[in-house]
């Protein structure tokens, strides 16, 4: 990788609110950025091989997307309108069963290039043959956190906890540490305590987290508390889940005590505004959780309940979706909707040491936005600007881990239309083998 020099018009290191470097630069040497300050200020005895000098674009961390299902790009538009249980029964869970490998791969591949292409950097993943979704984050040159989705409610439970755990024997740290593996038992509905107990286990003893889905649904607090007497949350403390780091997808029924102990655990939650929308799940009070101290970061969930990967969209989504739920236009201003989707991302997925700021030390995964558009114009607010008005489509350089994978609109580690027409092609013989199974 070549040393860099970045020359911008402002840096926004979402270091504090404040810290905002105006005609700022960055030093990037090899996978890590070596400095960050006001145009001039690098130090005499870096020698940039490369210099992007670019004064009309604002600097600021990658994007982390805290939940998604990669894979599930092939399934964009194939079952909308629907509620999630029947969503999942219906159409989602009989189309997963005619998935191969080679779909899974193409799929991911294609979610990869969307998120490039929106400045998303790092992704946290849960779906099975994990191994095609590290193949493909590996070649694109992003930075994930993947684990295999685990049912431990039937007769494959084992079979996916071993099959877990020898993905993370492979997998953990691959690609000079931008792929990093967790366990993903699916959700308490469809994972009972004693399976939880055996994953928390294997999880300790190889010193990984877990990813979750909790409280996403009015069934699915129902249906735990018809079982267990408690809230899914009440129910993950009893099993032991918090005592491990925790990545838990979704949050959106919870009660006080709920938020008191996400927040005394320090639980990653990954905030889904617009797929919970779309599934009319809920609205998750991102506010209180924030208020109670909690660490929150952004997601998009799949393209099959979102319909895109687009971290931009989701940002300004979960800004308005408060605002209009609480009745108070202060709540999440932009800055913290920004931060939520870098610093709030990284401390959710308990990588603050690595990712979410441009500060000296950190990982070199940086983003490169255009302000030079007329939606941009006038600009008064950075942070306001790039929430509420800002479009994937402003992103033009996108450098991960020191290497630039996008470079003025083109995405420079994959073939986009190579990907395109294999997800299509792997796409129409998925839903065609789905219509023949039905029939047989």
């Amino acid at each position: 990788m070549a040393d860099l020099l970045i020359k911008c018009m402002a840096v926004l290191t979402m270091d504090g609110e404040g810290d905002i470097i105006h005609n700022g630069e960055i030093a990037v040497r090899d996978d890590l950025i070596y400095h960050v300050g006001p145009s001039g200020s690098t130090p005499g005895d870096f020698s940039p091989e490369r210099v992007l000098d670019y004064p009309r674009m604002v600097a600021m961390p990658g994007f982390i997307n805290c939940h998604t299902h990669a894979a599930m790009t092939l399934f964009r538009g194939y079952a909308d309108d629907m509620p999630l249980m029947q969503w999942l029964n219906e159409k989602i869970w009989p189309l997963e069963a005619q998935l191969t490998r080679e779909d899974i791969y193409q799929g991911t591949l294609l979610c990869c290039a969307e998120m490039i292409r929106g400045g998303t950097t790092t992704f946290a993943d849960m779906y099975f043959d994990m191994g095609q979704v590290a193949r493909a984050a590996d070649e694109s040159g992003m930075r994930a956190v993947l684990c295999r989705g685990m049912i431990g409610a039937g007769p494959g439970g084992e079979s996916a906890l071993a099959e877990s755990v020898e993905f993370i024997k492979q997998w953990h740290g691959y690609a000079g540490g931008r792929i990093t593996a967790m366990f993903g038992p699916h959700a308490p509905y469809t994972c009972p305590p004693d399976f939880l107990k055996k994953v928390v286990a294997a999880a300790k003893e190889m010193g990984v987290g877990i990813h979750i889905h909790l409280a996403e649904t009015n069934d699915e607090i129902k249906e735990i508390n018809d079982k267990y007497g408690k809230t899914p949350i009440a129910l993950m403390e009893e099993v032991g889940l918090f005592e491990l780091p925790v990545l838990a997808a979704h949050c959106v029924h919870l009660n006080d005590s709920d938020i008191f102990i996400l927040a005394r655990h320090q639980v990653g939650i990954a905030h889904n505004p617009q797929s919970n929308m779309k599934l009319a799940s809920g609205v998750a009070p991102v506010t209180r959780l924030l208020q109670a101290g909690a660490l929150v970061g952004l997601g998009t969930d799949g393209a099959s309940s979102n319909n895109n990967v687009d971290m931009l969209e989701e940002m300004r989504a979960a800004a308005l979706l408060q605002k209009l739920h609480t009745g108070d236009a202060s709540a999440l201003p932009a800055y913290q909707a920004l931060h939520m989707a870098t610093v709030g991302g990284a401390l959710a997925l308990g990588m603050q040491e690595q990712i979410g700021r441009l500060v000296s030390g950190l990982k070199a995964d940086i983003v490169l936005m255009d302000m030079h558009k007329p939606h941009l114009y006038p600009l008064f607010d950075i942070y306001a600007q790039i929430v509420y008005a800002a479009v994937s489509s402003d992103v033009h350089t996108v450098i991960i881990d020191g290497r630039v994978v996008m470079e003025n609109h083109c995405v420079l580690t994959l073939d986009e239309d190579v990907i395109m027409a294999e997800a299509q092609r792997c796409a129409e013989l998925l839903v065609q083998r789905s219509k023949v199974n039905d029939n047989g």
